[in-house]
């Protein structure tokens, strides 16, 4: 719903105070699932009301020169964030916290929002998306459906958990190597080879991002690669991710999510807040 683990967090504790406070004057008139649900929706539309839409960095602007100064933190809370990644989780679960699918959804309005979320990823009856929202069954369902085709106009054919089955687990390993040595190496040309030719990159809070394989390669031949990397591979929002830790003290600088597509890399977003790489519990060195 908020495209942000940490307003999650501060709407979960909502959710959480609003039902302990009034759970006497509960009913039964719904199922218990759907009422905590309804608390948990008024949560968030609360702070989707107070706070400015959550986007991916390349939403933000249009692209810049690789030779552009880079500019400052844009401190607002404005960027979407990834999600910690649950190993447990079946693929569906992990497609719903895919970046692609979480940016699409911050572009519906709240209701909307939260009827293709209660449907799809919670998993509730119409019935009780009807109760959450106080609303008609009718109402669910061509909400559902404008909600369906809205994200289906801004995300890929293919989720990321499609991306990577088709991918196998061993063309993975050997991607995710060849990037790790790619860092290690500061080879921008061994890089390339892995950059679709319309790839992006950009690293919010910076609001400068680059389009095209042949800007981002020069930018980090030029600036990335300037200093020393190591890589720790991990998951982020159901994605192939790396802790990127900078020399020569190697001190955690980016959380790199990659978006794949094929056996190329479409997308690669080095996330740099320092609260963000917490909530993940990455070592600082």
């Amino acid at each position: 719903m908020l495209g942000s683990v940490a307003d999650a967090d501060d709407a979960l504790q909502e959710a959480l105070l609003g039902a302990w406070r009034g759970y006497a004057g509960f009913e039964g008139r719904s199922s218990l699932r759907a009422w905590l649900f309804r608390i948990a929706t008024n949560a968030c539309f609360t702070l989707l009301a107070q706070r400015p839409r959550r986007l991916l960095a390349t939403e933000y602007r249009t692209a810049a020169a690789p030779e552009r100064p880079l500019e400052a933190f844009v401190e607002e809370p404005l960027w979407l964030e990834p999600y910690p990644d649950d190993p447990e989780a079946h693929f569906e679960a992990r497609e719903s916290v895919e970046l692609a699918f979480v940016a699409a959804l911050q572009h519906l309005p709240a209701s909307q929002r939260a009827t293709l979320i209660l449907r799809e990823v919670v998993g509730l009856s119409a019935v009780e998306v009807a109760a959450a929202l106080d609303t008609t069954v009718p109402s669910v369902d061509s909400t559902l459906q404008r909600a369906r085709k809205a994200v289906q106009e801004r995300v890929p054919k293919l989720s990321q958990q499609a991306t990577l089955r088709e991918l196998g687990e061993a063309a993975q390993r050997e991607l995710v190597a060849r990037f790790v040595a790619a860092w290690r190496n500061q080879d921008a040309t061994a890089l390339q080879a892995l950059l679709a030719q319309d790839a992006k990159f950009s690293m919010p809070p910076i609001p400068n991002w680059f389009d095209g394989r042949e800007n981002v390669v020069r930018f980090f031949r030029e600036r990335v690669f300037a200093t020393p990397w190591r890589l720790e591979p991990l998951r982020a929002s159901g994605q192939l991710a790396f802790a990127c830790y900078q020399g020569p003290e190697f001190r955690l600088g980016a959380l790199n999510v990659l978006t794949l597509r094929g056996g190329t890399i479409a997308e690669t977003t080095g996330f740099l807040d320092p609260t963000l790489h917490r909530r993940f519990l990455l070592p600082e060195r």
